[in-house]
């Protein structure tokens, strides 16, 4: 598995808007997190979630292209551990022709990925605007909210119970606490 700095390069080299690449940043936190929940490896896990929409602003026009992009990156980089390969393309499977996630660590990404969207979503309403005054409750209460982060897809993040047989509001403690844990607030 490549470093971390690796990674990290290749996501800022491929995006430039610094609000992608905080999102890629709270995926990347969010997945060490559940790897931690489920005894998995935290940075294996990371650098999948770190790495997830490298080519979005590349690809962004094309959906059906997402992740493939990434994954030559990658390649490019010489970065061998398939389990990120597979993570990464399952978790735009609806789009781009792959498979659907099958193992914990892909379906962490599929489901994690929106819930830290709506986590920062919640932050920018409290009046601190920081992450480190949002709490389960104020996520879960936002939650139902259609209207509020509106292209949040709550159902992608419900399976979070049948897929990872983690209940939502654990679920949604669990990815608070790793992006509180590792970002500036």
């Amino acid at each position: 598995m490549l470093s971390r700095q690796t990674y990290l390069d290749i996501v800022t080299t491929h995006i430039k808007n610094k609000n992608l690449v905080k999102h890629c940043l709270a995926v990347e936190a969010a997945m060490g997190a559940l790897a931690q929940h489920f005894g998995e490896d935290e940075e294996l896990w990371g650098r999948a979630g770190l790495i997830h929409d490298a080519d979005w602003e590349e690809t962004g026009e094309d959906i059906h292209a997402h992740t493939k992009k990434t994954i030559e990156y990658l390649q490019q980089a010489g970065e061998t551990e398939e389990r990120i390969v597979e993570t990464v393309l399952t978790h735009n499977y609806r789009n781009n022709g792959y498979r659907a996630p099958e193992s914990n660590m892909e379906w962490a990404l599929y489901t994690c990925d929106e819930l830290t969207g709506l986590i920062v979503a919640t932050a920018l309403v409290r009046p601190e605007k920081k992450l480190s005054a949002v709490t389960t409750e104020s996520v879960l209460k936002k939650f139902p909210q259609k209207s509020f982060a509106a292209g949040v897809d709550r159902e992608q993040i419900g399976l979070c119970e049948e897929k990872l047989g983690i209940p939502l509001p654990q679920f949604v403690a669990i990815v608070l606490q790793g992006m509180q844990a590792h970002l500036d607030s």
